[in-house]
């Protein structure tokens, strides 16, 4: 993962261990909603950018406090103008 549990964490102000598993899913699916905009893995970057980390915190927050009607259209409008740089033309 491009940043950690205990990260994210710390970003949602959340305390507890209880909602480890919940969160640690949505990471991972902030990651792969990145690597699919960026039209490349993550882990072929020797360093990831602030941006790309930020829009993985902005997904796992939108998931985290949106999580009963996720507004999907809204997030991926967000990443795709935070990544735009970083996008390759294709796969």
């Amino acid at each position: 993962m491009v940043i950690t549990l205990k990260e994210v964490k710390t970003y949602l102000r959340v305390d507890g261990d209880e909602e480890d598993m919940l969160i640690t899913s949505f990471i991972i699916a902030a990651e792969e909603m990145c690597e699919g905009i960026l039209r490349y893995a993550l882990d072929e970057l020797t360093l990831v950018p602030e941006t790309v980390k930020q829009a993985i915190f902005y997904i796992v927050g939108q998931l985290y406090e949106n999580r009963e009607q996720v507004p999907i259209d809204e997030i991926l409008e967000v990443v795709k103008c935070l990544l735009f740089n970083f996008r390759k033309e294709s796969w």
